[in-house]
């Protein structure tokens, strides 16, 4: 069945375009799938009213055109990365789906978006549960008790650290090497005082929060789907990462003269 197209003026239609790609900004911005942005954005434009919606992406941008009626809009956004926030990504899909149905107009699209708000979980019940992850796999791995608590203590601290470097807005990538680097320095402290049977559990146990397993999935899931340009941007990001997170274990491993993963 057609879709029967309303008559836009032109401002009606820019708003439209700048609302879808508002929402695709945001939906880049917080690590959804290439394929979601892409299709929300369309379906969000073909909603509102407008005939046709294309959408282009980059690792940190994005253009969309809209053609309504004979007349064609094109605008660009730079997004920046606002971290993984999947009650972002979410909240938008609802709104996309509020839209298709009816129930939501493009003032009141504009108004949900711009209240959108990123919830984070309490930081220091995060660190308890990152302590207690990091601590079940060396319990996992055949750490004892002292193993356990002393990769509780290193992984909780390093998310504290992770967080308020985070908080600041510094590259991820000197984020990722400090957090390593401070929480291979306090499990290596097991190797230094022999705490526990096997203390170097600990030292592999404590940096497991760092794993950038998202922007991994990601990557390969864009890659599978279509877009291999996304793909590899995410990929090599994470790569970067996992980069970092290796030069500042050794840092650590060399401040204290401990090699205990060669063990």
């Amino acid at each position: 069945m057609e879709r029967t197209l309303q008559p836009l003026s032109e401002p009606e239609q820019r708003e439209v375009t700048r609302l879808a790609i508002g929402a695709g900004q945001r939906l880049l911005q917080h690590g959804a799938e290439s394929s979601v942005i892409m299709d929300i954005t369309r379906r969000l434009g073909l909603a509102l009213g407008v005939e046709y919606v294309e959408v282009s992406l980059s690792a940190s941008s994005m253009v969309i055109s809209t053609r309504h009626l004979g007349c064609c809009i094109t605008t660009a956004r730079r997004c920046q990365d606002g971290g993984i926030n999947m009650q972002i990504v979410t909240d938008i899909q609802r709104i996309c789906i509020l839209v298709e149905r009816g129930l939501l107009d493009s003032n009141d699209v504009h108004h949900r978006l711009e209240n959108l708000k990123t919830e984070r979980y309490n930081r220091w019940l995060v660190m308890v549960m990152i302590g207690l992850s990091c601590a079940a796999f060396s319990r996992l791995a055949g750490g004892d008790w002292p193993v356990f608590l002393l990769t509780f203590c290193a992984s909780s601290v390093g998310m504290f650290v992770r967080q308020q470097i985070a908080s600041y807005h510094f590259n991820p990538l000197l984020n990722f090497a400090v957090t390593a680097f401070v929480t291979t320095l306090i499990s290596g402290l097991g190797e230094v005082y022999n705490i526990g049977e096997q203390p170097f559990l600990a030292m592999a146990s404590s940096v497991l929060m760092l794993v950038p397993g998202f922007p991994l999935i990601n990557a390969v899931a864009d890659m599978v789907k279509g877009f291999p340009s996304m793909g590899l941007a995410r990929w090599t990001m994470a790569s970067l990462l996992t980069l970092s997170t290796c030069m500042g274990i050794i840092a650590a491993m060399n401040v204290l003269d401990v090699w205990g993963w060669l063990l």
